[in-house]
């Protein structure tokens, strides 16, 4: 009997101190999920959320080459004289004639062209003709795309006697055959003036006269200027492949044809 009575109060102190388990267990779980008060501060600001890093596919860019030795059709906008030009002078152009690739306008009419003078020397009294040299730098397109290029003029059509040599030096004319044609002009103008006022002696002093005069305007007369006038046209050579991106290239606008303003007939 006692015993039993002592398993009895065994299991009755069990079954107890499990039930105050269970119920401070279930007062715990209530506290902690009661409010804490009203919120006296901002929640804490939340950070973007951070993307993941999907490389994106970058596309390369169509790269068309226009080769040296391509030749450009261009028109001269400015008129270049040795009488005033000088190194560092701006020469402007611009295009005539379009140049294509694989059926595409790469180059159309009315882009222009910018260069400059890379020397300038006047004629002699005496003898050296006129002569400048020209370089070409920059190219714009009619979308204002703009790109560097390294060309020089191999022909020029300027109504006059101007030459231009292989590294793009124009040479004017020579002025000998003008100087002559002053000499003897003079010698017959003072031979005439001398008979009519002595006779045949007279006759010899006024050509000697006459012809020292024509010399003395020859010394102190310079040759003729080398020039190309406004609307000249020229050919320009690509010293350099000219690299064009073909992103700047899809305009509409591939140019209009402008009437050329040929250059002023000039005495030969």
């Amino acid at each position: 009997m006692r015993r039993t009575s002592r398993k009895r109060i065994a299991i009755i102190k069990y079954a107890g101190m499990t039930l105050a388990c269970a119920l401070i267990l279930s007062s715990l779980k209530m506290f902690a999920q009661q409010p804490d008060g009203p919120q006296t501060s901002a929640p804490p600001a939340v950070g973007p959320v951070a993307r993941s890093s999907i490389p994106r596919h970058s596309g390369t860019t169509e790269r068309i080459t226009v080769p040296a030795g391509t030749r450009l059709a261009v028109v001269l906008e400015n008129g270049i004289s040795t009488r005033d030009a000088k190194a560092g002078d701006s020469v402007y152009l611009r295009t005539s004639f379009p140049i294509t690739q694989n059926n595409r306008i790469v180059i159309p009419i009315g882009s222009y062209v910018r260069g400059e003078l890379l020397d300038s020397k006047r004629p002699g009294r005496v003898k050296g003709r006129g002569e400048f040299r020209m370089r070409l730098t920059t190219l714009i397109f009619p979308n204002g795309y703009t790109v560097d290029l390294l060309g020089a003029p191999r022909s020029a059509d300027s109504g006059g006697n101007e030459t231009m040599d292989s590294e793009g030096k124009v040479t004017g004319p020579g002025g000998k055959g003008k100087d002559a044609e002053t000499i003897a002009t003079t010698t017959a103008t003072g031979a005439g003036i001398g008979a009519i006022a002595s006779g045949a002696k007279g006759l010899g002093i006024g050509a000697g006269i006459g012809g020292a005069a024509g010399l003395a305007a020859v010394l102190l007369t310079r040759g003729p200027e080398a020039h190309l006038p406004r609307g000249s046209t020229l050919d320009i050579v690509l010293e350099r492949d000219l690299s064009l991106e073909g992103d700047q290239l899809r305009y509409t606008d591939v140019g209009q044809f402008s009437p050329i303003t040929p250059p002023p007939a000039r005495e030969q």
